[in-house]
């Protein structure tokens, strides 16, 4: 990793450092933050005398070599810097809350627009919303191309920014087009490398997140940090872990609650942590208690299926979304959990 001593170089500058990593065989991929800019070298980094020619350009700080198998997600990053702002809210400096149906029905939309404002006045911070869904059944509902006019309705109605789902290129280009706010990759698709990649050339120049959930059979947190960097290293940091839980299942839940690796996450990376406990348990009586424990964990956050008449909703609401009022108290009683795990978190780190 090159991080230059001002936030941009010039064209010759710029010019100059690839010249001289490309004699060692290293390219260079840009990443525009914030603050500045940095270039992560895709190659063997080690290399001694490249280090020391990097080092002796004027413009150079610094040259910092990585040894996770992760380059740019790792917390000593210049990344960490980074911050994740949509629509004006600081993802990871503020506990976030996104609350919304699993999937739109386009034969009712009215749900979706009473679920959008009663989430907002919950105090969720986002709306998400299934415009198209992945199934394991071809005869299932797979989503409607027209779900997506009730989304950017809904969010032009309640000012929430939107996040949903994107399964291929297609429909990314849509969902870009549309101005969602946040894409989403399912867990499906956590390890769909060409689509991670697209995702993150679509996103360049944009201020648009990527939540990329963990996949269900994900064994090692290296291999789930992985994935993100695919989409980081094409050029846009705004990369957000989403633990959803995995397989195999654990009697009574859906799948095998994995919130405690939030701590470990954090411990490896900079990106933020929000949690889907709705997925992780699968049933709506559990979902509180999930989100009680991703916080206590440290996330920075939920993303929580939520309907209002849950029972007529279609795809898992009926299932595990919890209703706007369940939510409401969801969100005063995480944020205080959330507050009292930084106290104790302050406090380990003055008596390490």
């Amino acid at each position: 990793m090159i991080i230059p001593k001002e936030p941009r170089l010039s064209p010759e500058q710029e010019a100059e450092l690839r010249a001289v990593t490309a004699e060692f065989g290293i390219t260079l991929q840009t990443i525009t933050g914030d603050h500045r800019t940095i270039y992560a070298m895709l190659g063997d980094e080690r290399q001694q005398l490249m280090i020391n020619r990097l080092e002796g350009l004027d413009y150079i700080d610094r040259v910092d070599t990585i040894q996770q198998p992760f380059k740019l997600m790792a917390k000593d990053n210049a990344l960490a810097r980074h911050r994740i702002r949509i629509n004006g809210h600081a993802i990871g400096q503020e506990f976030t809350v996104i609350a919304g149906q699993c999937t739109i029905d386009p034969k009712n939309p009215n749900f979706f627009y009473e679920t959008a404002q009663a989430v907002k006045e919950a105090g969720a911070d986002l709306l998400r919303g299934g415009v198209w869904k992945p199934r394991t059944s071809p005869h299932s509902f797979q989503g409607d191309n027209r779900s997506m006019e009730i989304l950017l309705e809904a969010k032009a109605r309640t000012g929430l920014p939107v996040v949903t789902e994107a399964m291929d290129a297609e429909q990314v280009r849509l969902a870009l087009d549309s101005g969602v706010d946040i894409i989403q990759v399912g867990a499906r698709n956590a390890l769909n490398y060409g689509l991670l990649k697209e995702i993150g050339r679509q996103i360049v120049g944009r201020n648009t997140g990527v939540l990329l959930k963990r996949g269900m059979h994900m064994g090692q947190l290296d291999e789930f940090i992985l994935a993100a960097e695919y989409i980081v290293a094409q050029g846009n940091p705004n990369v957000i872990l989403c633990p959803r839980g995995t397989q195999p299942t654990l009697d009574g839940y859906r799948n095998h609650p994995d919130e405690s690796i939030t701590v470990l996450l954090k411990e490896k990376t900079w990106a933020p942590v929000i949690v889907d406990p709705s997925h992780s348990v699968g049933k709506a009586k559990y979902v509180p208690f999930a989100c009680l424990a991703a916080a206590a964990y440290g996330s920075d956050g939920l993303i929580v299926e939520t309907h209002v008449q849950p029972i007529k909703g279609i795809g898992d609401d009926p299932k595990q979304a919890i209703t706007p009022d369940v939510l409401a108290q969801i969100v005063r009683d995480a944020k205080a959990v959330h507050k009292i795990h930084r106290q104790y978190d302050g406090h380990l780190a003055l008596a390490s």
